[in-house]
């Protein structure tokens, strides 16, 4: 697979973590104390963090740029967000959501593009 390849694989995976790290005491209010403990955002901060930092490593040795990485990390943290929001928290999505997801697509797509 290519370093592109893996540095969206990471993004993904990394945004994963960070919605259940910032969210997840909303989908799981069984354990939500346990999720609001700050041992528990440390613990989750530790993959997060070098998810990212390999996403960005790999990413700048495909493009040889910072910037291709850092807007098509906001695309997939919003299309993630939105899609777990929708399915975990069963939120209805508005129109103006719906547009910023399609419009975080044609980021990505933009991007990746050559």
């Amino acid at each position: 697979m290519s370093k592109l390849s893996w540095s969206i694989i990471f993004l993904v995976i990394g945004n994963v973590f960070a919605f259940f790290q910032l969210q997840g005491h909303y989908v799981f209010p069984k354990f939500a104390q346990l999720m609001r403990h700050p041992l528990y955002v440390l613990v989750l901060a530790v993959p997060c963090s070098l998810l990212f930092f390999y996403s960005t490593k790999m990413s700048y040795e495909h493009f040889g740029y910072y910037w291709n990485i850092r807007l098509i990390g906001f695309g997939i943290g919003t299309i993630i967000f939105g899609m777990f929001t929708f399915l975990l928290l069963h939120e209805m999505p508005s129109w103006k959501n719906v547009l910023g997801i399609v419009l975080a697509g044609v980021i990505i797509l933009l991007q990746i593009i050559e």
